[in-house]
Parts: structure tokens; sequence; C-alpha cells
């Protein structure tokens, strides 16, 4: 439930904001800055530059004679998941402004637009909310909000990185085209059980038992692990068209005998899911919150764990 215990001040007092312009560029919408900038005067707002790190950024900030009580995004769920690992680090809360293609987190949250997330924050309204944290090989662990996918997906979205300058729609029917002809099974060892499988998600919180692409995630509290597996089994159609997360488009694949059955499917419900992932002909990479990752080709550790309670964000 929400409390009323903000650290920043409803004028923006204690709140670093940062936005990347990078976000949201193939969406047509109102620039929210004006707005954030008049409703929370005494905020820092900083507009990222190309070249700016949102990590050095921060690190700065937290260093300096007035550090932020609270931090800020205005981005897509690549940039609100990168601050949500930061506002963590440092033990603050976050505040999410919708504002990059994908607001998978931020609709999760009831945080529809920029007006929905300033009414959070200048009420005061903080909720905990259940997060992951990825790590490879027992590196360092990466906070994830909506999901870690191994296979296809990232095949998908690397091709889809290259074709970034064509824009969101081209762009991605190029990658899809690219991925039909090129993409390969994962071998996945769990548990000391082996199997060879088109795609991984593993969702924070319990999500949809009919959609295997999980990249939103249903609720905030609860503090499991939703793991699906598709076991390679069909054609490399059939493994593309599982990646599909709209309901519309499921629902055109169903009609077009698309979707793969749901024998093909395994799923597991747990708080801590280890893996030894060995990609064979398939890239080295993995993807969280949209995020593409590298990782070593000849095979790694994936450990994802639920961590409940594990951030504060301005939420209703």
């Amino acid at each position: 439930m929400p409390d009323n215990s903000s650290p920043a001040r409803p004028d923006g007092d204690g709140l670093l904001l940062l936005a990347n312009s990078g976000a949201g560029e193939a969406v047509l919408r109102a620039d929210p800055l004006p707005v954030i900038r008049e409703r929370l005067p005494r905020a820092r707002v900083q507009e990222l530059g190309p070249d700016d790190d949102l990590g050095d950024v921060v690190a700065a900030a937290m260093a300096g004679e007035d550090p932020p009580r609270a931090l800020g995004v205005l981005g897509g769920d690549g940039s609100v998941s990168r601050m949500a690992h930061l506002a963590r680090r440092h033990g603050v809360p976050l505040l999410v402004v919708p504002g990059g293609t994908y607001n998978h987190f931020a609709r999760a949250a009831g945080i529809d637009d920029a007006d929905a997330a300033l009414a959070a924050f200048t009420a005061g309204l903080l909720r905990e909310v259940v997060v992951a944290e990825v790590s490879v090989d027992d590196g360092e662990p990466i906070t994830v909000l909506n999901a870690v996918s191994l296979g296809t997906y990232p095949q998908f979205l690397a091709e889809r990185t290259e074709r970034a300058s064509l824009g969101k729609w081209v762009g991605g029917l190029g990658a899809i085209v690219a991925a039909l002809r090129a993409a390969h099974p994962v071998r996945v060892t769990h548990e000391g059980r082996t199997a060879t499988v088109w795609s991984v998600f593993v969702g924070v919180g319990r999500n949809d038992p009919h959609r295997h692409a999980m990249m939103q995630r249903l609720t905030l509290d609860d503090p499991v692990l939703d793991v699906r597996l598709h076991h390679a089994r069909g054609s490399r159609l059939r493994a593309m068209a599982s990646l599909a997360f709209g309901r519309r488009t499921l629902r055109l694949l169903r009609l077009l005998h698309l979707v793969p059955p749901a024998s093909h499917f395994e799923r597991q419900v747990t708080g801590h899911w280890r893996a030894r992932a060995q990609p064979g002909r398939a890239p080295g990479s993995y993807v969280h919150d949209g995020e593409l990752e590298e990782a070593p080709q000849s095979g790694f550790t994936l450990d994802v764990r639920a961590v409940p309670a594990g951030l504060r964000v301005y939420a209703t």
C-alpha cells in the first residue's frame, strides 16, 4: 500500500530528474519537460546528451554538497531500469515518468503519463515493489523490473538494433525477416536437466498463463519469478510468433494457427532461477528490460533472483 513518507517535497526540492533525450523518438507525444519544470520548480531537471552517462551524472550529484533525496527518470524501460538500479544503490526512491517507445514498468505501476507520475510524486505516494536481480557467471547483479530473456528474443532485438535508423516499424519488420532466417535454439541446463529451447522468459511476478513473451509484469508485489521455456519442437516461424505480446497480434496469429501449441511450453514459478546457457550457433547474449547484453559465446551461467520490497517508487 502507498505511504506518505516521501523524502522529497511536493515542489521538487530534493529530486534529481534525468531525461533521456533519445527515448521514444518514434512516438508522437508532447514534450513533458516544460510541465515537469513548472510543477516541480525546485527539482533539478537535466536532459542527458548523447555522450552523458546516467551513472556518472547520478554519482556526481550524490557526491555533491546537497545530494538528491529522490531520483527521477523520463524515458523508456531501459532508462527506467538503469535508474532503478542506481536508486537501489543509493537507497533513495524512484520517480518514473514514461517517455520511451516502450513503458512497460510504468504501465504496470499505473503511471500512464507524466500527469499520473507527477500526481503520485506531489502526493508523496510511495510503494515498495518487487524487483529481480540478474547476474552472469556470478558477476555483479543488475536490477530487473520486468523480465530477463534468452534465445530468440535477444536474437531479434540484436537484428532490430542494427536497423534502428530505419524506424520502429520498418526496422522491426526487417529484424523479423532476418531472425526468421538466422534464429537458432539454445541449450539450457537447470537443476541437472538439459533442454533445447527457442527461448526463455523469466518475468517478475506471476503473469498471464496463456502468454509466453512477458514484457510487462502484472503486479508490483508478487515476490516470485515466472519462468517460461519454449522448447525447440517447431519451426522458426512459430518460434518468432511466440514472441508476440500484443493482444491483437496474438489474436491474429492464433487465427492463422501460427502460435505453437501449449505442449511446446513449460512454466516454472520460483524465487530463484539459475541455469547454464550454451548458445551454440546462436549469439552469446541475453536481454533484461529491453536492454541487450553480451555474454560469453562459449556458454554462461544466468542467475535470476526475486527481491521482495527491493525498490521504492512513486505510484498510486
